[in-house]
């Protein structure tokens, strides 16, 4: 049963994680464009400079009023959220920005142990879903992804260690690695916790496409994608280094909180 809570808010012709242009997944070593408008949840947090807004984190819509991202990439900064885009260099028919009307940080946010990096952001007006812009689904409490499981990572990060940021959406295949794996001494070891995701770190599938505070999209039996995980750290250490895979917040451990901010903000 899909987080209920959505019911309320995915409506009409545009279910939760199905897009009206289906991503092409594929098993391609390192990162690719996605074609346009396929991850039609992904998100660009904004921070203001000046008079100009810049990109700066991920996030994922989970309802027409929701955003999904990283305790990390909020401060005292002006933010905007960007939806419905592919090219941040274009302007692009239907994408639209709005100003957030509340973020809220899990309570729990440990920036020194990297714990419980989660955050919502309610936005000043509801969207209005379209074939660009619809929300993902949020998995089933405690739902935990098995060894090897294929889920994708989107967003506009470098294109390689130390390389530029993307301008078009890109999209990555990183395999699941089990919390058993991903917490060996070799690898994360205890600064990974029950309440995290590990995916990709085998040394060939790239680990720096998803910008922090984006998705990792996985697909469930019934084809809708939901997002198990909010991309927290792992690319300080290089895109594609052996045992060092991309860690996320694992979403499944945070739904009756997601659950309960929504309902009583």
């Amino acid at each position: 049963m899909k987080f209920m809570i959505l019911a309320l808010f995915v409506a009409g012709a545009y279910g939760c994680g199905l897009p009206t242009f289906p991503p092409v997944v594929t098993r391609v070593v390192g990162g690719e464009d996605v074609r346009p408008h396929s991850w039609p949840w992904q998100v660009s947090l904004q921070y203001k400079s000046g008079s100009n807004f810049y990109h700066t984190c991920g996030a994922t819509l989970i309802s027409d009023q929701w955003v999904l991202t990283a305790a990390h990439c909020i401060s005292s900064r002006t933010y905007r959220v960007y939806l419905g885009k592919h090219n941040l260099k274009n302007n692009e028919a239907g994408s639209i920005a709005i100003s957030p009307a509340k973020i809220i940080v899990n309570e729990n946010w440990d920036p020194y142990r990297i714990r419980n990096d989660i955050a919502l952001i309610k936005l000043s007006t509801p969207v209005t879903f379209s074939n660009t812009i619809m929300a993902a689904c949020l998995p089933d409490s405690g739902n935990i992804l098995p060894q090897g499981a294929p889920c994708y990572v989107t967003g506009w990060g470098r294109l390689w260690t130390g390389g530029p940021i993307a301008d078009i959406l890109q999209q990555a295949l990183l395999p699941v690695v089990s919390h058993s794996i991903c917490a060996r001494p070799d690898w994360w070891g205890s600064l990974v916790t029950n309440k995290m995701v590990c995916a990709g770190g085998d040394g060939q599938l790239a680990s720096c496409n998803g910008d922090s505070g984006g998705p990792l999209n996985c697909q469930s039996p019934d084809g809708s994608w939901e997002v198990h995980g909010v991309v927290s750290f792992g690319s300080s250490m290089g895109c594609n280094y052996p045992k060092k895979p991309s860690v996320f917040t694992r979403v499944s451990a945070y739904i009756s909180w997601i659950s309960n901010v929504m309902a009583s903000n």
